[in-house]
């Protein structure tokens, strides 16, 4: 496996500087570069950091939002409607680039204590280090990190990469509670919060909240748990994790722009605007209009994944795609990491799990959940609430169940990662949610093959593959 030396150079807008923090510390490190900075300081880590959970966030999702239907491919056939094995290796680096970023911002920090940088950096390497596992599966950790590097580093199993990751949560969340650490998060190289440690230690309970959310298959499961983390997380949309420093523009706003320029890309699909146009609840949600434009016929229609465009030409804006024009995938939006309205889905969903005692906040959650995602895609009052009064919403807790958690929840992580482990804890069950045609698949997919870079860097320890439609293990009994 060849060495490599990180190279995490990116460049911050509105005043940021250049950052490039790189040690030979990992199985991710190339040759000598005299343009990388060898000794950072905490805050220019905290900068790269930052940036790259943002991004990541973004990578992973522009691949398994395909398997979530948010996008389907013009293509007939195309590898990622189909499940095909695809070769992700671009974001598996990313992501260790990342890690090894992190890991190296924690020591330093330990060695400084700056417990609000160790408790940041412990944050987003559990949150980096679960959007591995929650892709591939098993995957290196307790032997990728270190001084001298380990080139070809053992894998460690899902259920473990899970426990380190909500272990390296629950330490964050002790570290970012302390108040007396002799150097404070600086507010121009903290791209997520602005340096305010209180909102760091809202969005580690949202993190750890999803994290014990995700197990809801498992006998150890504890809704109570659950709630309890999300009592001390999110309460408004100002408390969302974001990221909006790029070189360019967003990068979905990007898509968009080249689809416009003919670089075809961000189809969305026929599943998605279905659940939103009235054809599969028979009430059209205003939220449409504020994801999506309206196609050339004045309508709203998806391309159905593995069929491709269906159009005369797939030029001439007859099916919907990502747009500029929607606050969340504008130019100048931010990435979203976890949201106040997801926080409230998972709070309806643990709190209905708990049983009959919990319906009413678990009612009082799911209607927050559809009100605080409208209110983020700026749907007008009258439009947010005609929907939340119609009787197909507006169910009552009585009548309120995980199906209906579930479908508004869908639309509230449009081009989230965690919208993909959502279907598959939820075994894909939503109305008329249809296999992928032309799917090489007789099941729908619930892993993805490991990248072909690290089969050639790391093979002698990468596990044999499975069949993609093999659920990780926190998506069995």
């Amino acid at each position: 496996m060849k060495k490599y030396r990180r190279i995490a150079a990116i460049a911050l807008l509105a005043g940021f500087a250049v950052i490039s923090p790189g040690c030979d510390d990992d199985y991710f490190n190339q040759t000598e570069n005299p343009n990388l900075v060898s000794k950072p300081s905490i805050n220019a880590m905290l900068s790269t950091a930052t940036h790259k959970a943002g991004l990541n966030t973004q990578r992973i999702a522009s691949f398994n939002t395909y398997y979530s239907q948010y996008q389907a491919s013009p293509t007939s056939g195309s590898a990622g409607d189909t499940y095909q094995i695809t070769d992700n290796s671009s974001q598996w680096e990313a992501a260790y680039y990342a890690m090894a970023d992190l890991y190296d911002m924690i020591e330093l920090a330990k060695t400084a204590g700056a417990t609000e940088h160790q408790g940041v950096g412990q944050l987003l390497l559990g949150y980096t280090l679960g959007l591995v596992a929650d892709t591939w599966g098993s995957a290196p950790y307790t032997d990728a990190f270190g001084v001298g590097g380990n080139l070809t580093p053992k894998y460690d199993s899902e259920e473990s990469l899970y426990a380190a990751s909500l272990a390296l949560i629950n330490e964050s969340i002790v570290n970012l509670s302390k108040t007396t650490a002799p150097i404070k998060l600086d507010a121009k190289s903290d791209v997520i919060h602005g340096g305010n440690r209180t909102a760091w230690v809202k969005t580690a309970y949202a993190i750890q909240a999803r994290f014990l959310n995700k197990v809801s298959k498992k006998t150890t499961y504890s809704a109570a748990a659950v709630l309890s983390a999300i009592d001390k997380s999110y309460t408004v949309n100002t408390d969302d994790a974001t990221m909006g420093v790029f070189t360019g523009i967003n990068p979905w706003a990007q898509i968009a722009v080249n689809n416009a320029g003919n670089l075809l890309g961000g189809w969305l699909g026929e599943n998605f605007i279905n659940h939103l146009n009235g054809v599969t609840y028979g009430i059209l949600d205003p939220r449409i209009a504020k994801i999506t434009d309206k196609t050339v016929t004045g309508t709203y229609v998806g391309t159905r994944n593995g069929r491709g465009n269906t159009g005369a030409a797939n030029t001439i804006r007859d099916e919907n795609y990502i747009s500029v024009n929607s606050p969340v995938t504008s130019r100048t939006a931010p990435l979203y990491i976890v949201t106040n309205s997801e926080i409230r889905f998972i709070e309806a969903e643990a709190a209905l799990r708990s049983g009959a005692a919990g319906r009413t906040r678990a009612y009082t959650a799911y209607l927050a959940g559809i009100s605080t995602n409208m209110d983020r895609l700026q749907v007008a009052d009258d439009d947010k609430k005609a929907y939340l009064t119609n009787p197909a919403v507006a169910v009552g807790a009585a009548n309120l169940t995980l199906a209906l958690i579930f479908k508004e929840k869908y639309v509230a992580t449009y081009l989230s990662p965690e919208a993909w482990n959502d279907l598959r804890r939820n075994d894909y069950q939503y109305k008329d949610f249809k296999l992928p045609e032309n799917a090489v698949l007789t099941k729908f997919i619930r892993r993805v093959a490991y990248p072909n870079t690290e089969r050639s860097k790391n093979g002698s320890n990468v596990p044999a593959e499975l069949a993609l439609d093999t659920p990780l293990w926190w998506d069995k009994p």
